[in-house]
């Protein structure tokens, strides 16, 4: 069987030979097959990690930034020559498809890309002769150790959403991935050490609270970066902080879609499907909700159905397949249970994926793609993130009405708006409290040069993720003043060559 193990100091570290005594299962969502073990990290094992960090650290961080910078371009080529392989490995321990599974590899390579053109981001400011001879200059310094803990559901992409930017600012970097999904990560530093990143600079260990917690108390660890669910954020965000460490933690979502009555409803219903179903409804930007106002209901919902029920289910290896399995069976049976409370609290079943299965595959996590209508917002089908195909709708009388109950949620992370009227859609941008929000775009996850996060109990901390915020989150400022008399500088002859740019 597979061994996953942890990768410290350029190299992997620990096997099954180790006494660690520690390993979880990694199972195939399709086939519900356990094809790997995954070695779970002790205190010790993350203390090796972290110390490989912090002397990678002192250099690393006053290597010059072109140095930094060519590496990232070298290793932004290895990721595209092997964008199919890690698609494979997220298809085969995700299960999402494998379409769905390079968009996913290329949303990584946009912030690596960001990355390598780091250089005019992190240039700082100078004021000359502010009072005689007084110059007052404003620079960014590397953190130091960072340690970024991503979730299952974007194995490679939330990955590379983090330790790119920080390595590229100077920093070092720990990463913990979700142990449901550990063998893209590994991927990644591999292809990482290939391009030229030196052995300390990334680090992996894989593992549950016990090594969660290890790295959030680590006196060596200066920031945080944590995407997952709201109890979680919290904690992380929690003890981190406590611990006097800079922290950005995004947690979970309802994401809310507003539909006007004049509303194109071919292209909402398009957009409704897409949003809910793509990836199983497994991702943070996902639409849970759809809020139809007026007399949009009957009509949105029966479009929606009809389209919804023709998504072809299966592995992710089968190029016929548009929505994958769940990540297990905890979960799968977790959003189950979801759909039969809310059809107790009185919400119409339209579809119900609970019965799903696919022939030679019964063992795998399957659920069908499930709408529900008229659902009450005191059913915790719709109060809580059920990160699953599971469509809310929700109707409201007047946009005054679904506006209240958008920002009633306490989820702010995502939300959008489908209209024709250019009022309303203003409107709704400057009413909804929400941290990204779509104009006639269901999942407005923003590109590479602006930054993600959300509001509420969305996100946790001051700073969002990639884009300028990057920047602010992995580096500190600090202003120096200085005043000199005039140099005296002796001669030391003419030299005609280039100088040296490293």
């Amino acid at each position: 069987m597979k061994t996953v193990t942890h990768w410290v100091g350029g190299k992997p570290y620990g096997d099954a030979a180790r006494a660690s005594g520690s390993w979880g299962a990694v199972t195939d969502p399709a086939t519900g097959e356990v094809t790997a073990q995954v070695a779970m990290a002790r205190a010790d094992e993350v203390d090796a990690a972290v110390a490989a960090a912090k002397e990678a650290c002192a250099t690393w961080r006053t290597s010059s930034l072109t140095h930094r910078i060519a590496i990232l371009f070298r290793y932004r080529e290895l990721l595209n020559a092997h964008r199919d392989d890690l698609a494979a490995l997220i298809t085969a321990e995700q299960g999402k498809v494998h379409a769905d599974a390079l968009g996913e590899v290329d949303r990584g390579l946009e912030i690596v890309e960001l990355a390598c053109g780091l250089g005019m981001a992190l240039k700082g400011d100078t004021s000359t002769e502010v009072s005689s001879r007084l110059d007052v200059a404003s620079v960014r310094q590397p953190l130091g150790v960072i340690v970024g803990i991503s979730p299952f559901n974007f194995p490679a992409m939330i990955s590379m959403w983090m330790f790119p930017m920080a390595i590229a600012c100077g920093n070092t970097f720990v990463h913990k991935p979700s142990s449901k999904a550990p063998s893209a990560s590994m991927l990644l530093a591999e292809l990482a050490a290939e391009a030229g990143v030196p052995d300390g600079v990334l680090n992996i260990v894989h593992g549950d609270e016990v090594a969660v917690n290890a790295l959030l108390d680590h006196p060596d660890v200066a920031a945080v970066s944590f995407v997952g669910s709201t109890p979680v954020a919290r904690h992380v965000y929690s003890r981190a902080s406590a611990a006097g460490k800079r922290v950005q933690a995004l947690g979970g979502a309802k994401n809310h879609m507003l539909v006007l009555p004049d509303a194109d409803l071919d292209a909402a219903a398009d957009a409704a499907v897409t949003a809910a179903y793509g990836s199983a409804g497994q991702r943070c930007m996902a639409v849970s909700v759809v809020v139809a106002v007026g007399s949009t209901g009957d009509e949105l919902v029966s479009r929606i159905a009809e389209r919804a029920g023709k998504v072809k289910i299966g592995p992710g290896n089968d190029p016929t397949s548009e929505m994958g399995p769940l990540v297990t069976r905890a979960h799968r049976d977790d959003v189950a249970d979801y759909v039969a409370g809310a059809a107790a609290d009185g919400a119409t079943v339209v579809l119900d994926g609970r019965n799903f299965t696919v022939e030679g595959l019964e063992n795998g996590h399957w659920l069908g793609v499930t709408l529900l209508d008229k659902v009450s917002t005191e059913s915790d089908a719709y109060r809580d993130e059920i990160f699953g195909p599971v469509l809310c709708v929700v109707r409201a009388g007047t946009y005054e009405e679904a506006i209240r109950i958008i920002n009633g949620s306490p989820f702010g992370n995502a939300s959008s708006i489908f209209t024709s009227d250019g009022g309303a859609a203003r409107r709704f941008q400057l009413e909804v409290e929400t941290g990204m929000v779509g104009v006639n775009v269901p999942m407005p996850v923003p590109v590479g040069y602006h930054s993600f996060g959300g509001w509420k109990d969305s996100a946790f901390g001051d700073h969002r993720m990639y884009g300028s915020e990057a920047v602010h989150f992995y580096t500190r400022g600090k202003v120096i003043t200085s005043r000199w008399p005039n140099p005296v500088q002796p001669a030391t002859g003419p030299d005609l060559g280039a100088p040296a740019a490293r």
